[in-house]
This record gives C-alpha cells, structure tokens and sequence, in this order.
C-alpha cells in the first residue's frame, strides 16, 4: 500500500487477482505454481492466534477477504507486482527482531520486537485503507496506539516529527538489490498525527500474526493518509526536529507529497482521486475527504493549502 502506482486496475480487480489461475493454464505452469505454493508457505507457519482486545475505533463495513489482503501488496523490497511480496517473502525471518528508539527523547533504547509488544495491550481495529491509484480494502488490524509508544519515549520540547526506517539487508530483502528506490525505505508523520489515537503500529490483522509480505512483524498503520504511510519492517524510529524526508516524497516529490491525505477534490498528477473501487468489488465508489475519517483528524491541518501541501 506505499508504491508507485501500477497499472494493475486497467482489469477488474477480481479478474485481475485471479490472473494466476489463468497463467498456471500455460506455457509458465512451473513458474506460476511455484509462487502460489511459496506465498501459501508464507501463511502456514502454524503460529498462534495473537491475545487482543476490540479497540474503540473500527468501521462496520464489510471486511476485505484475508486472501486478497494477504496477496495484494506494494512491498517493494520484494518485488514490484502486487503478487511478488506473497511469493517472494515467505523465508524473510521476522524473529529475531530488534527496534531502535533514537532522537529527541528522553529514554533511548533498543529492544526487541517481543518486549516491545509486552508494553501495550494489543487492540483490533479494523479500518478503511486507501491504497494507491484508488483501490481500498478493509482490514481488521492488531496493535498498539502509535501515541503509547511516543509518550513513553518522553519527546523532548524540541521534538516535531517522528521518522520511521524499515529494515535495510538484502541479502533478506531481494528487492533492494535493485536501484528502484533508495533504500532503506523511509517514512515520517507530524508529531501531532502520530499521537492521535488513529494511528496504529500493527503486529497482525484477523487475529494472527501479520504475514511477511504484510509487513512483519511491525508496520504502521495511518487510515486517513493516501496510501504510503504503511512503513512495513520497521527497524528505526526517530523523534526529529525537522521535517524528515520519504522515499516516494524524494522519489516523486511532484506526485506525493509528505502529507500524504486522501483528497477527493485534489486530483493527483496522473488520475482522478474522486472515486475509488474496493477490493473484491466491481464499481467504483466516493472517495471520503480523510478516507472518511474528517470527523476525528481534519482539525490537524486546519488552515492548509492541499494544493501545496499534500
């Protein structure tokens, strides 16, 4: 949900999700049936159920199926098609893991994924997502407010923005043998929209731990942005003073901006933002100012020009 658009919706996406059943009837059975057998293992570890509470923010809409969630991703660091991460990252080794706490906080520190997790109790909240070139799913998430995480931290007066790094290994991340963007993949949110109570640092979604190609074992989770909040490996965060660069906003600075906001009114250099098609579902619909949250986070960028900052 963070890449540069494909061109994937010149097919209806439930034709075009399905394009594997049609390629294993050809000359690339062998190639074909190998990636579906290798995104199947990426799901099948056998881990547990995770232990979590309903949170206090969820939509009612009907949920996105787990297989199209979970074979429909922008991962760039596993290849560029929205069918590679799934086949691709199915031996990325998501444990051990550690993050790095750094910057303008009072208690720097690493710890690792597991002790970061027994911090805050985990919570569902299943959320409208937008992803890019206006295609939206529904996912029931699993995690922790971003905001817990920053007010333990102790941000000192000085800090303004948070910076998030995914990891950066190729040799566990193949992708990023290739020059398609400039790596480590980089994203950052105004310290004002990491603390509202929206944002999410996912473990999981449907109650499981979240697949590789998902991003484990922590991304972030932002509902009312476009589409390339959704950091995934997230190895560094960092509380900053200034303004921290993302890879799409250095890669594609007149395209997308830090911002990042799903407006409905400001069309994007290549297509219309007004209306959007759910995964699984033929039409097209409305797309909502904030993605449909305006009620709890236009405030935030009240007085903003979205024409500039976007």
């Amino acid at each position: 949900m963070r890449s540069r658009p494909d061109r994937a919706d010149a097919t209806p996406l439930p034709l075009y999700l399905r394009r594997r059943e049609f390629l294993a009837l050809g000359p690339g059975v062998t190639v074909a049936a190998t990636a579906l057998l290798r995104s199947r293992l990426a799901l099948a570890k056998g881990e547990p159920p995770l232990s979590f509470k309903k949170g206090p923010y969820a939509t009612d809409e009907g949920q996105t199926s787990y297989e199209d969630v979970t074979h429909y991703n922008n991962y760039y660091e596993f290849g560029t098609d929205k069918r590679d991460p799934a086949a691709n990252a199915a031996a990325f080794p998501a444990r051990p893991w550690t993050v790095s706490f750094e910057g303008e906080i009072a208690r720097p520190q690493t710890v690792s994924i597991d002790e970061l997790m027994s911090w805050f109790p985990l919570e569902e909240r299943t959320y409208r997502m937008r992803c890019v070139e206006a295609w939206s799913m529904v996912i029931p998430w699993v995690g922790f407010p971003l905001g817990d995480l920053i007010r333990r931290l102790e941000p000192t007066p000085r800090a303004r923005y948070v910076a998030f790094s995914s990891l950066h290994d190729p040799s566990k991340m193949p992708g990023q043998k290739r020059a398609v963007l400039e790596w480590p993949y980089a994203e950052g949110l105004r310290l004002d929209e990491a603390l509202h109570p929206l944002a999410l640092l996912a473990v999981g979604l449907y109650g499981r731990p979240l697949p590789n190609q998902n991003g484990a074992p922590l991304r972030l989770v932002v509902p009312w942005k476009y589409g390339f909040k959704g950091i995934k490996a997230i190895a560094r965060i960092r509380l900053v003073e200034k303004e921290p660069p993302t890879t799409w906003s250095r890669m594609a600075p007149n395209e997308y901006g830090f911002y990042a906001n799903v407006n409905p009114e400001v069309d994007h250099p290549r297509w219309s933002q007004a209306k959007e098609r759910r995964i699984g579902e033929f039409f097209k619909r409305k797309t909502l100012p904030f993605n449909g949250y305006a009620d709890q986070v236009a405030h935030l960028y009240r007085g903003m020009d979205p024409r500039k900052l976007y």
